[in-house]
């Protein structure tokens, strides 16, 4: 057991803190794609697409963000094992699915977890689908891109996490970045037609609960602002050793299925692209259980429609 120590100021101390308090990881196969899924999602032009959705299975980031889960999942692939993943996965699909969404509890150009070797099979893969989405760190957003970017007959787009404008939490949460170097990044991606999801964060460690709700809504301009096609919405949640830890010191909480709502119906308002709010695991959040299935199925309806419609009427929440 880790005893309760103060949360580190240098980012190298908090590294080892965030690791120290994390569980056993999940039993992973280099060979096969941790998870993958069809779903579905709109598009820029408003059409709703099938997207194949794979999760591979390779090494953990480098960085150590204090919310992150996704080392759970990991284990380091030598080349060819991300080709495989994926043909595995498309082989598994049977479906007419004509995005590629590939995630990798990393960055896609991070040559430690996909090796650049692998490139021309996995463009090859991507070949029959009209656009990829792939994910990647701001700080390794550079050439690489572009060069995979070239090998692809379809459009590609790149999801990185700003999860805050806000500076002292940004920097507290250990993603090692400032608010201007996801600019740089984003600007970068749009000046070379790369189109850009960001992926923020509902329920901010570090920032008190009065000011999360101005917080976020500063956040989704700011992703906006640099350049953003997409907003995607993650509510933070506890489990991983060191949010635990953070929730009983009192430095975070969860939020609830109300602060996504309000997040996406602000960002709707903005009328500066699509806002989606991440409905995976969402009944943790629910504020009651007598409306909870139908305020899910009204975030999921309006993560299609991408129009705000009317809150679902109960005494237990506003």
């Amino acid at each position: 057991m880790i005893a309760t120590t103060a949360y580190p100021e240098k980012a190298s101390d908090r590294s080892r803190w965030i690791v120290e308090r994390r569980g056993a990881k999940n039993p992973v196969s280099p060979d096969r794609a941790y998870a993958q899924f069809i779903e579905r999602e709109r598009m820029e032009g408003g059409r709703i697409a099938e997207v194949a959705t794979i999760f591979l299975t390779n090494r953990e980031c480098p960085w150590k963000c204090v919310m992150c889960d996704l080392w759970r999942n990991t284990a380091p692939a030598a080349p060819g094992a991300i080709p495989r993943q994926i043909q595995r996965a498309l082989a598994e699909f049977h479906t007419g699915a004509t995005v590629l969404k590939l995630y990798n509890s990393g960055s896609f150009f991070d040559e430690g977890a996909i090796p650049k070797c692998d490139w021309p099979e996995i463009a090859r893969l991507c070949a029959p689908f009209e656009h990829v989405i792939v994910e990647c760190h701001p700080k390794l957003v550079d050439g690489r891109v572009l060069e995979f970017a070239r090998m692809i007959p379809g459009t590609l787009e790149v999801a990185m996490g700003l999860e805050t404008a806000n500076l002292q939490a940004l920097e507290k949460i250990n993603k090692r970045i400032t608010v201007e170097d996801f600019v740089r990044a984003a600007q970068f991606l749009r000046g070379n037609k790369i189109a850009v999801r960001t992926f923020l964060l509902v329920g901010v460690p570090f920032i008190s609960v009065i000011e999360q709700a101005p917080w976020l809504e500063r956040s989704i301009e700011s992703a906006f602002a640099a350049g953003s096609n997409v907003v995607a919405l993650i509510p933070t949640r506890t489990g991983n050793g060191a949010m635990d830890e953070l929730l009983a010191r009192g430095e975070f909480v969860e939020p609830r299925m109300t602060d996504l709502q309000s997040a996406q119906d602000y960002g709707f308002g903005l009328n500066a692209g699509r806002v989606f709010a991440d409905t995976w695991d969402i009944e943790r959040f629910a504020d009651c259980g007598k409306c909870a299935d139908e305020r899910i199925s009204r975030l999921e309806r309006m993560n299609l429609s991408q129009r705000v419609e009317a809150r679902v009427e109960c005494a237990c929440v506003a």
